[in-house]
This record gives structure tokens, C-alpha cells and sequence, in this order.
């Protein structure tokens, strides 16, 4: 698999999930098992409520290999991003959004686009292993990587930041079947009409909706969990078996990789990525904002600039061997699909058939745990109003409703927005 088709993200399919937490030894329900006594709505970074005590322990299991911090003895690098996930999912708990920003460039000529993979593209890793101390990388005494990551190619004229998104909820979206998503496009207006794209599943076999990452690269929670740990940690794994090659020279893998596995094999046997999806999946949405007063006048307001045309306030999940996730309404604020969003877009296309400027509309819960100085895909944005203002493409309608308000009816709208 070369590394343009490993782009898929993330900073995220119920049928997987029957087949994960109902295997010998995963943890599903034990027969007759009663959920756990819990209250009616869990704290940021808990587990969803109601359930099983073997449901509970995977969680706590998989939310300790979360923060497990990787080696070189472990097969980290020989570039990475981060040594554990919890370092870069950790606003509000571990799993929330984090202040690190992925570097994705290419060159773009004319409408074509080159992910410069022979070169190392279109990701772009911040660190190698020669940022490690120098105890940590005995074992790679010839490596001569730049100790300050991958180096963006000087050919390379489109260069992009991609913030990490928080994890919160996610297993209730992984729950809800393609269907809705596909619908929920076929619903909108054709002005604003966006689109559930089709990308590679790797399980599956076969291309189903894509969910997660800004891009919607990526189709479930489990193909994110095994993405991530090449792409961000340089640990390969079975859905992704093949060693990211920086600057997309070869002998780097010969002199930098700490932790060299037999021809066929893997640094990680799927142990830890299934542990990253239990935790995942099982993680708790946001809880349920208090909208009162001025925030109450900027819910309806919400509805009357059309930001819930894409925004939506509600969805509801699937079946799923797990209870606490099937049939679930939640509140999300977001289709999960991908807009045309012009000018605010990065030039950088997805997985699949994604374009250079098309975005997956964000989810808004848990809104107020993100910095508020960092907004936006790429951070852009310096508070909630200027990331509203710099809306465009299909979303050029609902920023000018925004602008429109009077000065009060503004006030009140982000009122809304920052309690959610």
C-alpha cells in the first residue's frame, strides 16, 4: 500500500463492530450480563452510560493503551507526530481535540493535484526519531534523519494545517448506518447539498461512507485507530502493514527503524488498535449543554441563518451489539458530510473522490472544550465569530444571515454556540 492511499484519516461501521466486541476474548455483552448502574449522563471523558461491566473494562483498558507512550522498541518512527494518542487528543480529557496541527502539502498544477508520495506526501511528519534523546535510540546509531521531522518538499507549493478533532461521541456516529448519511445529503437544498463520499473500507473490501477526518477519508472507528498508528506513530499493523518511507527514500527505513519486524509481519499484532477503537466507540458524547437566556434566543436564531442546514442538531444511530449505541438520538451538530466550502478550504483533496475544497462539516458538541484561539480545520480562526465569518462556498448563505443580525441577535447566537 503506497502512503497516498494510507492519507486515510485522522486526526473515523456498525457491521465491523458486531464482528470486534462479539469475537472470543473482545469483551461483548456476556449473556444475561446487566448493565452497570450509572448516572443519567456522563462526564467528559467517560464512558457512554449503561454499560456492562466487561464493556466498562474494555474501555478502561483501551483508554490505558490511549495513553500509552510508544518507543523505538515499539516501532515508533522512524517519523511520527506524536508518541501516544492521548498527547495529541487531550482538550477537556483524553480524547478530546488537542492543540496539534498535521502538515499535509502537495503541489497543485492547473486542477491537478500531486500528493509528492515519492517524496514522503501528502503528510508530512513533525518529528523523527533522531528528536528522541539519544538513550532512546541506541539501537539506530545510523540514522541521519533531520532531528526536526519530515521536510516539506521544495516542490511543493500547497502546504496545509490539519488540527486534531476531538474523539468524543464518535462510536454513536460509527453506529449510524451509511444510509442516514446518504439521505441526510439527498434532503438539503441544492444550494448547500453535500455529500456522504464513498472510500476505501479496508475490512469491508469495498468503499462505504466516509465519516471521519476533516476529509471524511476514512469510513469507521477501527481503520482510524490502525490509519493513526502508522500515520502518526509510524507503527504498522494489519490493515496497514507497510512502513511509511520518509522523504520517500527507502534506506531511511534500514538505518532509522528501531524496531525491524520479518518480511509479512507487523510491529503490532491489531492488539492496540483494537484497544484504540473499544476506547473509541465507547467513549462518551459531550454532555447535554444548558441552553437558557441569551442562549435560548440563539438556538432559534441557529435555525433561522440556516446553520442547522448542515449543522444538525440530531441524528440517530443503528443497531449494534452493544445497547448504550444502538438506536441512540444524539446531538451532534453535524451531517458528517463533506460541503464545498470555497475560500476556506486548503487545497488539499481526500480519500476517494474528495476535492481540494471540500470539508466535512464539523460537529459543534463539545464546542466549548476546543481553544477558542484555534478554530477551524487549520486554526485559522481566532474565535467562534471569525471562524462564522470565514465561511464560504455553500456556507457563503448562512455567514451572511450572521452578518445581517443586528448587534444583540449576534451576541446571542454566540451565546448559543459557546455553551455547546
Amino acid at each position: 500500500m503506497t502512503r497516498e492511499h494510507e492519507e486515510n484519516r485522522g486526526h473515523f461501521s456498525s457491521f465491523l463492530w458486531v464482528l470486534v466486541l462479539s469475537c472470543a476474548g473482545c469483551g461483548g455483552p456476556e449473556a444475561g450480563e446487566p448493565p452497570l448502574a450509572s448516572t443519567a449522563q456522563a462526564l467528559v471523558g467517560d464512558s457512554l452510560a449503561g454499560l456492562t461491566s466487561t464493556q466498562r473494562a474494555l474501555f478502561d483498558a483501551g483508554r490505558a493503551a490511549f495513553l500509552e507512550v510508544e518507543s523505538v522498541a515499539d516501532g515508533l518512527g522512524p517519523v511520527f507526530n506524536e508518541k501516544a494518542c492521548g498527547n495529541c487528543h487531550s482538550v477537556g480529557a483524553v480524547g478530546g481535540s488537542g492543540v496539534q496541527f498535521e502538515k499535509r502539502a502537495g503541489r497543485l498544477t492547473g486542477t491537478t493535484f500531486d500528493s509528492l508520495s515519492n517524496e514522503g506526501g501528502q503528510l508530512f511528519d513533525l518529528f523523527s526519531v533522531m528528536t528522541l534523546p539519544a538513550g532512546e535510540r541506541t539501537t539506530i546509531p545510523s540514522c541521519t534523519l533531520p532531528p526536526n521531522g519530515e521536510p516539506v518538499p521544495a516542490d511543493a507549493n500547497v502546504i496545509a494545517l490539519r488540527r486534531t478533532t476531538a474523539l468524543f461521541g464518535l462510536g454513536l456516529v460509527d453506529a449510524t448506518p451509511d444510509a442516514t448519511f446518504i439521505a441526510l445529503a439527498a434532503a438539503q437544498t441544492a444550494a448547500i447539498r453535500g455529500r456522504a463520499p464513498l472510500v476505501p473500507n479496508i475490512a469491508a473490501g469495498h468503499a462505504t461512507v466516509g465519516k471521519f477526518g476533516w476529509k471524511d477519508q476514512v469510513p469507521t472507528l477501527f481503520q482510524f485507530s490502525g490509519d493513526a498508528y502508522l500515520n502518526e506513530m509510524g507503527i504498522t499493523n494489519p490493515e496497514f502493514p507497510s512502513e511509511q518511507v520518509p522523504e520517500g527514500k527507502s534506506s531511511f527505513l534500514t538505518t532509522c527503524d528501531g524496531a525491524p519486524v520479518e518480511p509479512g509481519d507487523v510491529e503490532d499484532d491489531g492488539d492496540d488498535v483494537e484497544a484504540f477503537t473499544n476506547f473509541m466507540t465507547l467513549l462518551a458524547p459531550p454532555p447535554a449543554p444548558n441552553i437558557t437566556g441569551m442562549a435560548h434566543s440563539g438556538s432559534t436564531l441557529f435555525s433561522q441563518c440556516g446553520c442547522d442546514g448542515c449543522h444538525v442538531r440530531s441524528l440517530v444511530s443503528g443497531p449494534s451489539s452493544i445497547a448504550a449505541l444502538a438506536n441512540q438520538t444524539y446531538q451532534p451538530f453535524s451531517n458528517f458530510l463533506v460541503h464545498d466550502m470555497g475560500s476556506l478550504a486548503d487545497n488539499i483533496p481526500g480519500n476517494g473522490d474528495v476535492g481540494r475544497n471540500e470539508i466535512r462539516t464539523a460537529p459543534l458538541w463539545g464546542l466549548h472544550l476546543v481553544a477558542p484561539t484555534d478554530l477551524l480545520h487549520d486554526g485559522r480562526a481566532t474565535s467562534v465569530q471569525d471562524a462564522i465569518l470565514r465561511h464560504d462556498g455553500q456556507a457563503a448563505a448562512a455567514r451572511a444571515a450572521f452578518q445581517a443580525l443586528p448587534p444583540g441577535n449576534k451576541n446571542n447566537l454566540l451565546a448559543f454556540l459557546a455553551a455547546l
